[in-house]
């Protein structure tokens, strides 16, 4: 399995908490949606080879997708 589809499993297996601090973070679970394909994108274009935490890796990547949304919305 190459690295692109072991990182898209992980992320799957993580959607539903990535996607409830997504929530809590915007308020909308449209805008949460939204949030997660951006961190999905985002992911797959990293260098994840050196990351230990893959879960707390994947939660850091939202959380900044959702700050810089909810920035533009100023």
């Amino acid at each position: 399995m190459d690295e692109g589809a072991w990182l898209t499993e992980r992320f799957e297996e993580h959607r539903p908490r990535l996607r409830a601090v997504a929530y809590r973070m915007l308020g909308s679970l449209s805008d949460a949606d939204d949030a997660l394909q951006e961190a999905s994108l985002r992911a797959g274009r990293a260098d994840t080879s050196g990351v230990h935490n893959l879960a707390g890796w994947l939660t850091t990547v939202v959380a900044r997708v959702c700050l810089n949304m909810l920035r533009a919305r100023q």
